[in-house]
């Protein structure tokens, strides 16, 4: 068995996990609200706190890395954007399609898959962090686009900013990266406790994606009407998110001069499927909320046959 198929179930199971049980009603109704705003608030800024603190300043600036991984993000996003435009002219439904394409789960997948597939490497946790942050970034823009677009902000930069100045996790990296810097070594018992918050981040967020993925389909089924027309649309937002990104972000980062493992991380990074924050933030803002969430659904799994695929070939 390809070693990258063990992860990839552990990950999904406790995904399907939380899909059943909410399935089952076993859980009160918001529970995937708490634990969502746990590890928001609490554990991911943790895990990415303490990856950072820990790996080197020079890994974390990596500029060939992020350069490569963030070059790939914006040519799918502009791609997206354009085609979106050209077909349907409405700015609000290009900006979550071209999140769809490039929002990937580089944080509660990534980070996993990450752990579990280079045991004790830093490198690859910090990888994940720095393509994380990126795809706040992108999430951050796209927030901005959708409330100027909908008239519910009149400065698109002003909401950026205030999206990641108050952003948790961009809070948590950018402590992690200056006790880096400044090369700190954090008291063993503070370094403890938040690693073990940190730790709870992705089994805590894995499951709630599962009830989240859940809602979704059960929404859907109940409002939205079948189209032959959302085939197409989300063969395209897969073709994007899970071939496309993934070859321009190992084309880009060979250019910057990323080789070895570094490289494979950021393939494997970019062909992650779309996160489940996409499908909450169509949602809130009414718009292609449905398709979002198949779209994450079909991500999920063609993902068991993408990543295996990439990881053999790299």
């Amino acid at each position: 068995m390809l070693p990258i198929l063990s992860p990839l179930f552990i990950v999904f199971g406790i995904m399907l996990s939380g899909f059943v049980v909410q399935k089952a009603r076993i859980l009160p109704q918001e529970t995937d609200n708490v634990l969502n705003q746990y590890v928001y608030y609490i554990a991911f800024p943790a895990i990415m706190l303490i990856v950072l603190a820990e790996t080197p300043i020079e890994q974390i600036t990596d500029w060939g890395f992020i350069a490569g991984y963030s070059l790939a993000m914006t040519i799918i996003y502009l791609l997206t954007m354009g085609i979106s435009l050209w077909r349907d002219k409405k700015r609000d439904l290009a900006a979550i399609r071209a999140l769809n394409t490039t929002f990937g789960n580089t944080s509660f997948i990534g980070i996993p898959l990450m752990m579990m597939l280079y045991p004790n490497n830093q490198l690859a946790l910090a990888a994940a962090a720095i393509a994380s942050l990126l795809s706040v970034t992108v999430f951050a823009i796209v927030l901005a686009q959708l409330a100027l677009y909908q008239g519910q902000t009149d400065s698109a930069l002003k909401t950026v900013a205030l999206a990641l100045l108050q952003n948790p996790i961009i809070i948590g990296s950018l402590i992690g990266v200056a006790i880096s810097a400044a090369q700190i070594g954090l008291y063993s018992p503070i370094s403890g406790i938040i690693r073990q918050f940190g730790m709870t981040s992705s089994p805590c967020a894995l499951f709630a994606i599962g009830m989240v993925l859940c809602k979704a389909n059960q929404q859907q089924g109940r409002n939205a009407p079948r189209k032959l027309s959302t085939g197409a649309e989300l063969t395209l937002l897969n073709l994007l998110k899970l071939v496309l990104q993934p070859l321009f972000a190992y084309l880009l980062c060979k250019a910057f001069g990323v080789e070895g493992p570094l490289l494979k991380m950021a393939v494997l990074l970019a062909a992650l499927p779309t996160a489940a924050s996409v499908y909450l933030l169509a949602h809130r803002f009414q718009t292609n909320a449905t398709v979002s969430a198949q779209n994450i659904s079909l991500g999920i799994v063609l993902s068991f046959a993408v990543l295996p695929l990439l990881d053999h070939l790299l």
